[in-house]
């Protein structure tokens, strides 16, 4: 059976309507100190006679607190049936609400279903869900503007000399195409560098504000031996060849007088096989976890076959993982002296973590403690591509919006939906995003999304708009191929239409650098 559906959350001091299963009022959350008062809609069609509703904890898959609902109106063709919840009852957590219904039909159970409620016979599967959080902290900095992210190393390069290491190849012209894979998955140095600077981006400051910017999220800038950087060789090291920590410091206090705020990449997760850390090909000496089992690194490292078989990301040998739970590795970049300390004193705002899906939740919580720390006000965004608010990750419930964790995360369902529905006309996609995924969040929290229509790791987005079928194509073919004439006027009016969308939704727009000058790429 399809029924119209709706179940209001509402706040008993504010009167403010928080949960609603249309998904269009608000939020599906409640602070620890209110008292929910809930109201559902049902259909007069349903012929209830009575309704139970349970909370079952997320986690434990317990039920915590059971209500009977009373009838008390009937507006229109349904029945309003309410009941008050204690959400201090219940604790800091997600919910999953069971709703089961006695009437003319039996027993039925109210189920999620493509963003709307639908009854079912049989236990159901996906269920309205409800976020208790605490709200006693500083919302960050940074809604109300736009988000500019840059990749270093292809933006600007300055008129500052820096440090050039010897095994890099550097590209003098920027219309050179940079090296490639033969085929998607093969091994690259990425040692080709075009030379793009902080000072660069100091010298852009005015172009960028003037988008209307301000924040500026950069891609990795710790010391590393590769172009993309996300293989850290020394996080206590700003790259000498992007300018050092003197160059980050003047970007700081530059983009600081127009009110603008950086953002740092923290590739927490893993190190670069080549780092003073591991030190697989000896760079640094004979120290490192893979040649010393001795060395204060080596516990950070799981070894399945010393020193040649450890634990990496995604398999890839140059990406060793680290255990972040181990409470030396966690000091080392949470710790008084350690590395968000020092970038947080330094006067970054905020710090965006590379896979944060895959990191403990404890580390999370100390790189907002730590960024809190020197800076009240802080960021802190994780690279999530679904849902965060009831994400699964190594079977396990992840709790990133209950207050002392992530401040939102990278809107990638909003980018899929907006491309779907530009290119194809398909609604449910967009829907989703900007219905079920803003609904589950604190308002603050989707006040303060990523929200995104290209980055490092996806095609350029004009490039994307102009819906090109390449699934034949090889890497050649790809490396240099371009939208036709005729499609990129297409393209360029889609950009418009997906920009306006981004612009007019929940969230923080945010531009990869490029996308607004209508720079194309497929995939890198």
């Amino acid at each position: 059976m399809d029924f119209k559906f709706e179940i209001k959350l509402i706040n008993s001091v504010s009167g403010k309507i928080v949960f609603c299963d249309n998904l269009n009022k608000n939020e599906c959350c409640l602070t620890p100190l209110s008292k929910g008062i809930i109201e559902l809609y049902l259909p007069l069609l349903l012929g209830t006679f009575s309704v139970n509703v349970s909370f079952i904890n997320a986690d434990s898959g317990i039920t915590v607190e059971k209500y009977k609902a009373l009838w008390i109106n009937r507006r229109g063709i349904d029945d309003i049936y309410t009941f008050t919840v204690n959400t201090s009852s219940l604790g800091l957590g997600l919910f999953f609400i069971v709703i089961e219904i006695d009437g003319i039909f039996g027993k039925l159970y109210a189920q999620r279903d493509n963003n709307k409620i639908k009854f079912t016979n049989s236990k159901p599967g996906l269920l309205p869900q409800l976020t208790v959080y605490e709200s006693s902290y500083d919302a960050p900095i940074g809604a109300g503007g736009i988000l500019y992210h840059i990749f270093v190393d292809r933006f600007s390069k300055g008129n500052r000399i820096t440090s050039i290491p010897s095994d890099a190849i550097l590209v003098d012209k920027w219309d050179v195409m940079p090296e490639y894979p033969a085929y998607p998955g093969a091994y690259l140095q990425n040692k080709t560098y075009y030379g793009g600077t902080l000072w660069g981006i100091i010298d852009k400051l005015e172009y960028i504000k003037s988008l209307g910017v301000n924040l500026i999220y950069l891609s990795p800038i710790f010391k590393s031996h590769s172009n993309h950087r996300y293989d850290t060789a020394d996080y206590m090291v700003v790259d000498e060849m992007l300018g050092g920590d003197l160059a980050l410091k003047a970007l700081i206090e530059a983009a600081a007088k127009l009110n603008i705020g950086i953002i740092l990449d923290g590739v927490f997760n893993h190190t670069g096989a080549d780092s003073i850390y591991f030190n697989r090909y000896k760079r640094y000496g004979n120290s490192g976890a893979y040649n010393d089992k001795e060395s204060a690194f080596y516990p950070w490292y799981n070894f399945l076959e010393y020193p040649n078989k450890y634990e990496c990301w995604w398999g890839i040998e140059i990406l060793p993982r680290i255990n972040t739970k181990l409470i030396e590795c966690a000091e080392y970049f949470t710790g008084i002296d350690g590395v968000v300390s020092k970038y947080a004193s330094m006067g970054i705002v905020g710090i965006r973590l590379d896979v944060a899906d895959e990191l403990d939740e404890e580390f999370i919580k100390k790189i907002k403690s730590a960024l809190n720390n020197n800076f009240n006000r802080s960021i802190l965004y994780g690279e999530v591509w679904e849902d965060a608010s009831n994400k699964i990750a190594y079977g396990k419930y992840r709790h990133y919006f209950l207050g002392n964790m992530l401040d939102g995360v990278m809107n990638y369902p909003l980018r899929d939906g907006i491309i779907k529905f530009i290119n194809n006309k398909e609604t449910s996609c967009l829907m989703y995003a900007l219905c079920d995924i803003i609904n589950n969040v604190p308002k603050r929290v989707s006040d303060m999304s990523m929200n995104v229509l290209g980055t490092h790791d996806t095609v350029r987005i004009i490039t994307a708009l102009a819906d090109i079928d390449v699934k034949n194509f090889t890497n050649d073919e790809l490396a240099y191929a371009k939208i036709p004439s005729e499609k990129r006027i297409l393209a360029r009016n889609r950009l418009l239409m997906a920009y306006t969308i981004l612009a007019t939704v929940p969230g923080i727009p945010s531009i990869f650098y490029g996308d607004e000058a209508g720079l194309e790429g497929f995939s890198d």
